[in-house]
């Protein structure tokens, strides 16, 4: 009897402007589905609500700030797209803002079911989002990735259960 291949499921994380929070959780994901030995089962991608920063490279405190950590942030800047809603399984955004202005542009319904906030899979820390450290200090960039690695753990653990 033939095996059915399981597509891989395909998560897109949002922020606004794609440059801090959003490239940070592709990162940082990636490294964890690496280490799990699960890059056959899961695709990740990055955007922002805005264009502003279209193809611009992480913000660079942020990069520094996640290079102490052992992420490499080398995405490039990208706006969501309508195609998006179709084709990632999960669009995970960061904060209430995020997530309001991407359930107006999900296309109908069952594309705005695939839409979760990124602290739903926090195991350690309550928060309610992902704060924007853009215009915060060092402290913020690193109250950023702690929120960031605890909730991709816990979407990792959501993955191995399904």
């Amino acid at each position: 009897m033939n095996k059915i291949e399981k597509k891989p499921v395909k998560i897109l994380f949002v922020c606004l402007g794609n440059i801090c929070r959003s490239p940070s959780a592709e990162a940082i994901m990636k490294a964890l589905v690496e280490q799990a030995e699960m890059e056959q089962c899961v695709e990740i991608d990055s955007a922002g609500l805005l264009s502003y920063h279209q193809g611009s490279l992480p913000d660079e405190r942020m990069r520094i700030h996640a290079r102490k950590r052992g992420y490499e942030l080398i995405s490039r800047s990208r706006p969501i797209e309508t195609e998006d809603f179709f084709s990632f399984d999960l669009i995970i955004g960061m904060d209430d803002a995020n997530i309001e202005e991407l359930q107006q542009r999900a296309p109908g319904l069952e594309e705005a079911k695939k839409i979760r906030r990124m602290t739903d899979y926090c195991r350690r820390i309550q928060m309610d989002h992902v704060p924007d450290p853009y215009y915060g200090g060092h402290s913020g960039f690193e109250m950023v990735l702690d929120l960031l690695e605890d909730a991709c753990d816990g979407l990792l653990e959501e993955l191995r259960k399904s």
